[in-house]
């Protein structure tokens, strides 16, 4: 199968342009800063939805880079002791494990706090 050229996603709106000197503009997707850990408000919580069933503990509110949130959310794997994956601005680890998570969120230095039932 021939790997797909995705370089038209880049592209800022314009689809045809009739001008011989036109350049498309790309949208070079701007690095976000990671904000200290004392600044992060992060939601720590239990979510089972299109999930089998299977219960996922979610920390949601992470402000900066996808580097930093994988980092993150290796450490939190690490510490309770099971997978998970980190992406999109959230971490999922699989299991519940809220108490562990927000108690070691805290440790670190981040302000963390138990959200939903």
């Amino acid at each position: 199968m021939a790997k797909k050229n995705n370089d038209w996603k880049k592209r800022e709106g314009v689809v045809y342009s009739t001008s011989d000197d036109f350049e498309f503009k790309e949208n070079t997707g701007e690095s976000i800063d990671t904000l200290p850990p004392a600044q992060q408000n992060l939601k720590v919580m239990l979510d089972k939805k299109a999930r089998a069933g299977k219960k996922v503990t979610l920390v949601e509110g992470f402000i900066g880079s996808d580097d930093d949130l994988k980092e993150l959310g290796k450490m939190l794997k690490n510490k309770c002791g099971v997978g998970g994956s980190a992406k999109d601005g959230e971490i999922l680890i699989q299991g519940d494990h809220r108490d562990k998570v927000v108690q070691v969120l805290l440790s670190v230095g981040y302000k963390a706090k138990k959200s939903g039932g």
